[in-house]
């Protein structure tokens, strides 16, 4: 389902868009927290299972060009936050992105300090990201 949508060379040289199939991409803050744990966990399962390439979100806060650029063309772009601080949507928004879906763990039942990492809770996110982000491409298809 997700695949590379861009090729990317130095900056200033020759870019090209090579979309060929819708492209979700996750980023976390995986702090230090459980619930860090948790985004982290689930969005490494939903990397191997295709379902969204997860990227690194201190790329974002870094500036880096090519990562900025695979946000900003990504097709839909998830964030998932482990507690009500948002490090991973407040980073976007400092670094102008503003087009994603965002997910607190909270909406799972999940907070900070009170939720183990176990495999049904990496399920359980999984699931309502996996939702998340076909629902937002569903809507998106829609407008």
């Amino acid at each position: 389902m997700a695949t590379a949508v861009a090729l990317i060379t130095k900056p200033g040289r020759y870019m090209e868009i090579k979309e060929t199939k819708p492209t979700f991409v996750v980023y976390v803050c995986g702090g230090s927290a459980d619930v860090g744990e948790l985004t982290d966990r689930a969005a490494r399962q939903m990397n191997r299972a295709g379902i969204a390439n997860m990227s690194c979100l201190a790329g974002i806060g870094a500036r880096d060009g090519d990562m900025m650029f695979n946000a900003e063309y990504a097709t839909r772009v998830l964030l998932m936050d482990g507690c009500p601080k948002a490090c991973s949507r407040r980073t976007f928004e400092n670094a102008g992105l503003h087009r994603f879906v965002h997910f607190d763990m909270s909406a799972v039942g999940l907070h900070k300090g009170k939720s183990p990492v176990t495999e049904e809770n990496i399920r359980r996110v999984v699931s309502k990201a996996t939702a998340m982000l076909t629902s937002a491409a569903s809507q998106a298809g829609n407008t």
